[in-house]
């Protein structure tokens, strides 16, 4: 496959046609993946590619796919499961918790559990509770997962694939609102580490840190502000367990302030996390409190009152003109 520019959820079904095809122990699991090739259309075409073998259609039962995917990785396969949506996820949590998580460490280390969860999350696309919500910290809390969320179309294809390859589990949030935004994808680039975290756009008066389907929202938050002289940071997470908390403090120490972003509650959210982390780590470089933009903490709203909850343009400038007047 050349170099083209695609959708980000074209890009993940390049990317597990990719592994389909390298590796026969990679299946593709989940409600409806098969022959209507999802809800969001991310594994169309698997099916008739690979058979009913190898990309299953499941019942409608998420502690039956993820149980199901803890025994075949047991027995040398490489699962990819999808949850359909976000709040879909929780009949699962036992599973994924008290058994994924933890039968590495179990073992001793004498068993590996390479399995994938696809969880499409987050808002902004007109849907109700259980279709639009961010249980992301609740996942990184827990000791032996790997937490990751591309933002564009390329981190999409190769974090899918880093993502297939690791031997540890690993929760693969996918920013549904950005599903349609396209990047270039090059399949023989080399990719960087998983866990890294990038600079998507430098700046020396502010660093804004998102993940997922916030990256674009600070993009476009630097954009507005460097029409008001303001030159801001944007970094992408990219991964929430591990975070790479050396490319953020290396931010920091140059820019001297952080407005971590993110759409789940900012109560014990994510960002918490950064702010207490680059607090310790960066006491004397920080010339403002780290301030936080997120959702509410309240249960996510009707699809017409959306725009009210999610972190826009307007309360992440807020936030970056409260950071700057200190």
């Amino acid at each position: 496959m050349a170099a083209e520019k695609m959708a980000l959820a074209k890009a993940i079904n390049e990317s597990l046609r990719t592994a389909l095809e390298a590796d026969p122990k990679v299946l593709v699991m989940g409600e409806d993946v098969g022959k209507l090739g999802g809800v969001f259309r991310v594994t169309d075409g698997l099916q008739k590619d690979f058979g009913e073998g190898r990309v299953i259609d499941t019942p409608l039962a998420e502690s039956g796919i993820v149980g199901t995917a803890i025994g075949l990785a047991l027995r040398g396969y490489r699962p990819v499961v999808e949850i359909q949506f976000d709040g879909f996820v929780f009949p699962a949590y036992d599973q994924i918790v008290t058994q994924l998580a933890k039968m590495h460490a179990r073992a001793l280390g004498k068993i590996k559990l390479p399995v994938v969860i696809r969880i499409p999350y987050g808002g902004g696309i007109g849907a109700v509770e259980h279709h639009s919500e961010s249980p992301e910290a609740l996942f990184a809390h827990v000791a032996g997962l790997k937490v990751v969320s591309p933002s564009n179309a390329s981190d999409a294809y190769w974090m899918m694939q880093q993502a297939i390859h690791s031997d540890d589990p690993v929760i693969f949030f996918e920013p549904k609102r950005r599903y349609w935004d396209k990047a270039e994808v090059d399949p023989e680039a080399i990719p960087a580490p998983l866990h890294k975290a990038h600079v998507v756009r430098a700046g020396s008066d502010l660093t804004l840190a998102a993940y997922g389907p916030m990256v674009k929202v600070c993009q476009d938050v630097a954009a507005a502000a460097q029409e008001e002289g303001r030159s801001l940071e944007v970094l992408d997470l990219r991964s929430l367990s591990p975070i790479d908390f050396d490319t953020v403090q290396a931010s920091v120490e140059r820019t001297g302030r952080l407005v971590v972003v993110h759409e789940a509650p900012v109560f014990f959210g994510s960002g918490a996390e950064i702010a207490a982390r680059i607090t310790e780590r960066c006491f004397y470089h920080l010339e403002a409190p780290v301030l936080r933009v997120g959702g509410y903490h309240a249960p996510y709203p009707p699809a017409r009152l959306e725009d009210e909850y999610l972190p826009g343009l307007d309360r992440v400038l807020d936030a970056v003109d409260r950071a700057l007047a200190y």
